[in-house]
């Protein structure tokens, strides 16, 4: 039988001085700590959203 995936989008809005990495961290340890693992990151702008991908087997 094939595996059946979850998905789960999260968006990190940078601080008027960018994206911290800080606030990535945060958001990593959290998810992946509730068993969702991260396959993508997307950034579209230098100083904009960063959109974190996470999937978990259901």
């Amino acid at each position: 039988m094939s595996k059946r995936w979850s998905y789960l989008t999260v968006e990190v809005k940078p601080s008027w001085t960018g994206l911290k990495s800080d606030d990535l961290q945060t958001e990593l340890n959290r998810h992946g700590q509730l068993g969702w693992e991260l396959v993508n990151v997307l950034q579209t702008q230098p100083m904009g959203v960063a959109v974190l991908m996470f999937k978990k087997e259901v």
